[in-house]
């Protein structure tokens, strides 16, 4: 009942978070209104959807966007990754900062009830073990991670003071790493299994992989995410974060095996660790999300992989 009595804005409504975000949200009987820039929606049309077409960084139409509503969902925003430029970064920073302080100024003036803001597991330091919300205190992150991880830990600090500020409530998650459906599978912009996806289904030989494939991961498929989201504003909009991860790792060069294994491409894997890749280890205590929000995944690694490279290959094939 909690989404069907109220209307949601998703912004980034043709993105990756955001189509999963509107899937969940219509799945739970709520109302959408899909904020739209450049892009079409993925989703479109049909019963409890609306769009609204502008450019949220211009205060006009985020205030027009947020009318009437009473969840947002911020999840437009640049991604890059792990080779990308310093340029390329900070055109992501400046587009991303731009965007964060439009949206949360406008919830404000438009007295929205409730706003889910991503920051990112980029925030914490480098750790080997499974990191805790409470560890984070203002350690910087790895050297890797430090545009983007300060920028996301600054959108946890604007939160904090519209909360201070304001009766809008803010809901806070910091994401492990997302993959599934409707992913980014740009070579120039995709992250590790969209990546590897990509070149398994096309039959790339070599197959090369970025850095040593003893890199560790927590990944997390965008469905069970979207259902963590859901489960955040609505239990625990307190702006304090919850990680929402698996809650266990993986190393690289095992997801290497189960992509090759699900796109029946029986080749070598080349590692290169001269390229660039991101921290070594990133894993998460995701005890508080269970706690809290009644938060498990349902999705194993194994099962989400399967899924995406069948849902890649028949996507190339449409």
């Amino acid at each position: 009942m909690f989404f069907q009595s109220r209307l949601s804005l998703v912004t980034g409504g043709s993105g990756f978070i955001g189509t999963h975000l509107t899937q969940a949200l219509l799945n739970s009987g709520g109302r959408v209104r899909l904020a739209l820039h450049a892009r079409a929606p993925i989703i479109s049309g049909g019963p409890g959807i609306e769009t609204f077409h502008g450019d949220l960084s211009e205060p006009e139409h985020c205030l027009r966007a947020m009318r009437g509503v009473q969840l947002v969902f911020h999840a437009a925003g640049a991604a890059s990754g792990a080779g990308a430029s310093a340029d390329r970064t900070m055109a992501g920073i400046v587009k991303n900062i731009s965007l964060t302080t439009q949206v949360l100024q406008a919830a404000v003036t438009a007295e929205v009830e409730r706003i889910l803001i991503f920051s990112s597991s980029t925030v914490y330091p480098a750790t080997r073990h499974p990191i805790r919300e409470d560890e984070l205190a203002e350690q910087p992150p790895h050297p890797s991670y430090l545009g983007y991880g300060r920028m996301r830990r600054y959108f946890e600090h604007l939160a904090e003071f519209v909360a201070s500020r304001s009766a809008v409530k803010l809901a806070l998650v910091r994401p492990t790493a997302v993959y599934g459906p409707h992913d980014d599978f740009n070579p120039e912009s995709s992250h590790v299994i969209a990546a590897l996806v990509r070149k398994a289904v096309e039959k790339v030989d070599p197959f090369e992989v970025w850095g040593t494939g003893d890199e560790v991961r927590d990944f997390l498929h965008v469905e069970d995410f979207a259902r963590g989201c859901l489960l955040t504003i609505e239990r625990h909009a307190a702006c304090d974060p919850i990680n929402i991860g698996y809650g266990s790792g993986i190393s690289i060069r095992e997801v290497a095996e189960i992509i090759l294994k699900a796109a029946q491409h029986d080749v070598p894997v080349r590692f290169d660790a001269s390229k660039p890749t991101t921290i070594p280890v990133r894993l998460v205590d995701t005890s508080k999300a269970k706690r809290l929000l009644g938060f498990e995944p349902r999705i194993t690694i194994e099962a989400g992989v399967r899924d995406l490279v069948r849902w890649y290959a028949a996507r190339r094939l449409a």
